[in-house]
């Protein structure tokens, strides 16, 4: 079931401080220069977990209407990194920029507002809410007139979702859970959407269908940072690509350009 090609971003939604309207194409926000402006800046992030040190001065970019790839081996800080941008893992040093502005003092529900939406590790759907209350939820920051066109956006891009709306949404198969967490997160009209480990726990054939997801909404527009421990998949699709190793950034450049990197291939390409 391959997702249709709905709109799930607005222009008139201005919620981010300074931040230009969304777009529903990549090219429209490319400078004349042909970099795209940045959504997203970290700069020397830093973040523990007690006396242990899980993050140490993460540097990282994503520009507009990019998807940016983050790549790395269990426990080198993937998933502590996308909690410390969405508020959820407090940061100890460094900032994290939203259109040029610091969010890193902002309550993660401000950065909501603000327009970042993540799809957390392990999909964390409410499995006794009905599945239309799993999706309304993700816009509890927006007015509930407005979210209502959204609902029927996302199940138009899922019509599985459409068809089981009434079902409690712990029914659902694994791969469904995860389509259900992205509508979810996609009615918060993110202007930043963090993906962490989208395909984990799913059959071969769901985890194809995951990435045409992935990358349908990259080809919408949406801004995206992904983590995955799937590096080829992930940076097969990448305009950009990181590694991350205990912490670090260890390497960095174009998606397809990692891929060929011999490092790359003999830690996480098996090559």
């Amino acid at each position: 079931m391959r997702p249709t090609a709905v709109s799930l971003i607005s222009s008139s939604d201005s919620r981010t401080p300074s931040a230009p309207p969304a777009t529903t194409s990549s090219a429209c926000a490319m400078p004349a220069g042909g970099v795209p402006q940045p959504v997203l800046e970290v700069s020397g992030l830093t973040s523990h977990y007690g006396r242990i040190q899980a993050l140490h001065g993460v540097e990282l970019r994503v520009g507009e209407g990019q998807l940016v790839a983050l790549v790395g081996a269990n426990g080198a800080g993937k998933t502590t990194l996308l909690r410390a941008i969405s508020g959820v893992q407090p940061t100890s040093g460094g900032d994290i920029r939203l259109y040029g502005e610091s969010i890193r003092k902002l309550r993660p529900w401000q950065r909501v507002a603000a327009g970042i939406c993540h799809v957390p590790e392990g999909r964390q759907v409410f499995g006794p809410m009905s599945i239309e209350d799993n999706i309304r939820l993700g816009a509890y920051t927006r007015p509930a007139k407005e979210a209502e066109a959204d609902v029927e956006r996302m199940y138009r891009l899922f019509p599985v979702l459409a068809e089981k709306r009434r079902l409690p949404a712990g029914t659902l198969s694994g791969g469904q859970q995860q389509m259900l967490a992205i509508a979810r997160a996609l009615m918060g009209r993110p202007r930043l959407l963090l993906l962490d480990e989208p395909s984990m726990g799913l059959a071969p054939l769901l985890i194809q269908e995951t990435f045409r997801i992935v990358q349908s909404l990259k080809e919408q527009g949406i801004t995206i940072l992904l983590i995955e421990q799937n590096a080829h998949a992930a940076l097969s699709i990448a305009d950009v690509g990181y590694v991350i190793e205990t912490g670090r950034i260890a390497l960095s450049g174009p998606g397809p350009e990692l891929l060929e990197n011999d490092e790359v291939k003999r830690a996480y390409l098996g090559m």
